[in-house]
């Protein structure tokens, strides 16, 4: 019987002094180069320094508003068009490529408080101040027409949110209680209360169209579905959340921006704790917005900065600023995943690239694949310290900078003061609570 052995000659590997070197085992195939790991290694480390290098985030800025951009709605179907309401009632639609207005219409009294696009893109519906909900056709009216809205809804409060289903003629608003409407119609179809003086956000889930969302502001964000005659269920958390925005591509997942300077992100199944605790703001977060892909989405905060967090993350990736900059109230991730688009305090709305150091512009063959080896040779060795340094590191202002320390060691305080209550109880006696229980008071069904 023949039995099969692994073999080695030890004069193929074995020094016959020990003052000869090491014999290295090579292979002589020229594709495989020995200092192969080495090489990809210095490639990964230039390829990260250069980004850093071109990361070159801001785009343009869209001036003209006389007040505060309050809020904006991107075309469903134009990736070139965006609206944009400020806090004097005016409304102007921006062409995107040429950076300029294309059209202004007075549309409220006082604040236009949300506005959003009709699924199939041939009107818009805005609310405002002066408690109407008015639908505007998308075109330009012609020379010599009025700017009349299609159609005029009034409401009995002051609205002060609003959306619109992804395939009906029905949309939902928020006040003193979330209103679903048929557009064919003067007064709701529905309307769901429960036990709250007033909404702030109002969200329809883009995948399963018949749910829908609302913040609300006894610090609860309430669920509800439009085939039912009351809401399913609500998690009260220990501060208001100011906006919700859902996941594109995942039917059940949420993520709330918190007047705690986080943001969550939820399971609806499972409210009982958020899945993740998104921090680095250094204020309230006053909007959030999802990519089209679902994989990221980007915060607006009162600390004046923009942030761009991994949807699975807790850190964001990416933080922008400017020194004119002021308290960023709302924000939009273009539909073609390439950029983002800000509202400030100070009448100007900013573009953004969603990848900082991506070059605008029609690659070349090589281009495209020298980008594509470098981005897969970061994502080999961002573990490793030097690299992972370079990526992460990103120039703050001053103030934000030291809040986000003092921050720091408010939190590592506290977390010291229940380590020694703790430490000095009975056993058992005081328990250990999570990050992700800390925020969450109680789930109602």
């Amino acid at each position: 019987m023949k039995v099969k052995v692994l073999s080695r000659n030890p004069d193929d590997y074995v020094r016959e002094t020990k003052l000869d070197i090491q014999r290295v085992p090579r292979n002589y195939d020229p594709a495989l180069h020995p200092f192969e790991v080495s090489r990809e290694y210095t490639r990964a480390l230039n390829a990260t320094k250069l980004d850093r290098v071109f990361a070159k985030p801001f785009v343009a800025s869209l001036d003209g508003h006389r007040d505060g951009v309050n809020c904006m709605a991107k075309h469903t179907n134009s990736l070139s068009t965006l609206l944009s309401g400020s806090c004097d009632g005016e409304v102007k639609v921006w062409n995107l490529t040429k950076h300029e207005c294309v059209r202004t219409l007075q549309a409220h009294e006082g604040f236009v408080r949300g506005m959003i696009v009709r699924f199939c893109g041939t009107s818009f519906f805005t609310v405002g101040d002066d408690k109407t909900i008015k639908q505007w056709k998308m075109e330009t009216p012609g020379y010599g027409e009025e700017e009349e809205p299609l159609n005029t809804i009034l409401g009995k409060t002051v609205f002060t949110g609003l959306d619109h289903h992804q395939k009906d003629a029905v949309f939902a608003t928020c006040g003193q209680q979330v209103d679903i409407w048929d557009e064919q119609r003067s007064s709701p179809i529905r309307s769901f209360t429960w036990g709250v003086d007033s909404f702030s956000s109002v969200r329809f889930n883009p995948v399963e169209t018949e749910l829908l969302a609302s913040c609300a502001s006894d610090r609860s964000i309430v669920l509800y579905d439009m085939r039912e005659s009351a809401p399913l269920k609500k998690v009260i958390m220990t501060m208001r959340s100011n906006s919700l925005c859902w996941n594109p591509m995942e039917a059940y997942y949420f993520t709330s921006s918190n007047e705690d300077y986080n943001l969550y992100t939820y399971d609806m199944r499972y409210l009982n704790k958020p899945i993740i605790v998104h921090m680095d703001h250094v204020s309230a977060v006053l909007d959030v917005d999802y990519s089209p892909t679902g994989k990221e989405f980007v915060s607006a905060s009162f600390d004046k900065t923009v942030r761009i967090f991994p949807k699975d993350v807790g850190h964001s990736r990416e933080v922008y600023h400017t020194k004119r900059m002021q308290h960023v109230i709302c924000v939009k991730w273009s539909a073609d995943n390439k950029y983002i688009l800000s509202g400030s305090d100070e009448m100007n709305i900013r573009l953004w690239k969603a990848n900082a150091a991506e070059k605008l512009g029609v690659l070349a063959p090589r281009e495209r694949q020298a980008s594509n080896y470098n981005q897969k040779l970061k994502e080999k060795f961002h573990y490793h310290p030097q690299i992972r340094r370079i990526a992460h590191h990103r120039h703050l202002p001053k103030s934000i900078y030291h809040q986000s320390k003092e921050l720091r060691v408010m939190k590592e305080a506290r977390r010291r003061k229940e380590r020694n209550v703790r430490k000095h109880s009975k056993p058992g006696s005081v328990p250990v609570v999570s990050e992700k229980e800390k925020h969450v008071v109680t789930v109602v069904k």
